[in-house]
């Protein structure tokens, strides 16, 4: 059975979906919703080499790719994308692996590009020594670091599993919250009420740091409110902010996907800084997950401190690069 290119991530949706969940490697940044928005914005210059992989019962696989020149990677970027691997299904994994590599021949491909890989990623156990037995030389370097918490089943249990330190100084901040301020945090995720609340995410966003002032071109504004649509007309985002005597002070971005938060972006007004609105803000995202009875709340990529102090656990991010020699 021949492999079939992908032309249109609408055309393989229900398929592509299908695979997604049977795949250890699923994640709302390798679902078609997600890779579509992203193409639509920032596809252009690039071609879709993509293929779904068959077996005998149907659609394997989905190998979602993007060529440039003689480079083929994963449709995506490292600045908006905090997770990218291939989507197959359990048992299909060499076949799927060795039909890329007929691809990248087929292709004349000289470089494959794989970006942000989890460390426990089949593609970085099983395709590099795949890959060399063909020829191909292969390069794998820590890329950056992500984190993230098992959720237990009430906030009482959460703080228990802080370590004494950042117990004490999370508590510590809420009180002095409650006792010198009038502050309230609260969610949107209705796609009008989203709309209407983004720009001042932004805004935000830009305050807190220099870094995300620089990141928020026009180019990524605009992916910014295609995405937020997207993801509110699917019920997966949540837009949080954090209210201080009349003034809003924080916000942040999260998605829930499958049983997981997804803490995507965040911003806050500096004067506010001693009151550690930010932090505050994410904390809660995180008391909401629990409370709504999610698993696992995800930091996604990025090493800072404030994700060890409310409790996340350190993972690799590896990239990828198969050459032909």
């Amino acid at each position: 059975m021949a492999n079939t290119p992908i032309t249109s991530f609408q055309d393989i949706q229900a398929d592509w979906e299908s695979v997604l969940k049977d795949c250890p490697a699923d994640t709302l940044f390798i679902s078609p919703d997600w890779q579509k928005v992203w193409w639509d914005s920032f596809g252009d210059g690039r071609t879709m080499v993509g293929f779904s992989y068959p077996n005998s019962d149907g659609v394997a696989g989905i190998a979602s790719l993007a060529k440039q020149g003689d480079t083929v990677s994963f449709v995506g970027s490292q600045d908006t994308f905090d997770y990218n691997d291939f989507a197959i299904r359990p048992g299909n994994e060499e076949g799927f692996y060795e039909t890329l590599l007929d691809c990248m021949e087929d292709q004349d491909c000289r470089l494959l590009r794989l970006d942000s890989l989890r460390d426990d990623s089949t593609t970085l156990d099983l395709l590099p020594d795949m890959a060399r037995s063909r020829g191909f030389t292969v390069e794998i370097e820590e890329e950056d670091v992500t984190s993230g918490i098992d959720l237990p089943g009430t906030w009482d249990e959460y703080l228990g599993l802080l370590n004494k330190k950042d117990r004490h100084e999370l508590r510590r901040k809420l009180r002095r919250m409650d006792s010198q301020t009038d502050w309230k945090w609260y969610s949107l995720s209705e796609p009008a009420q989203v709309a209407e609340r983004l720009d001042e995410f932004i805004s935000l966003m830009r305050q807190s740091r220099p870094d995300k002032d620089e990141f928020m071109t026009p180019e990524r504004e605009a992916f910014f409110h295609s995405m937020t649509q997207r993801m509110a007309e699917l019920g997966r985002l949540k837009l949080y902010f954090l209210d201080m005597d009349g003034s809003t002070v924080a916000t942040c971005m999260c998605f829930d996907y499958r049983d997981s938060r997804l803490l995507y972006n965040s911003g806050y007004d500096p004067e506010y800084a001693y009151y550690s609105v930010g932090l505050l803000l994410n904390a809660m995202s995180l008391k909401d997950a629990i409370d709504q009875g999610l698993s696992y709340f995800d930091f996604l990529r990025g090493p800072e401190p404030y994700k060890a102090h409310l409790g996340g656990r350190q993972r690799n991010l590896y990239q990828m690069l198969v050459k032909k020699s």
